[in-house]
């Protein structure tokens, strides 16, 4: 098992103040490491991506859904 240096420690102390121990750090950063890349993969396909939808369409068909969900939960098919 590797150690972390002092030096990063007092760092770590001063930027992760909810960790309680090194090993907890370690998982706090790693997570955020992970955050940070899945962020920057969305934002690299800012601009590449067109959804083509119309919401009124969306809309009357949800309105529609609801209604038969509705008088089902009624006894009506």
């Amino acid at each position: 098992m590797h150690t972390i240096p002092a030096y990063q420690t007092e760092v770590m102390d001063a930027y992760v103040t909810s960790a309680k121990t090194k090993t907890d750090a370690i998982h706090q950063a790693a997570s955020e490491l992970i955050r940070r890349k899945k962020l920057d993969e969305l934002k690299s396909l800012s601009g590449k991506i067109h959804l083509d939808l119309d919401w009124k369409t969306l809309e009357q068909t949800e309105i529609r859904h609801q209604a038969s969900l509705k008088r089902r939960r009624h006894g009506h098919r």
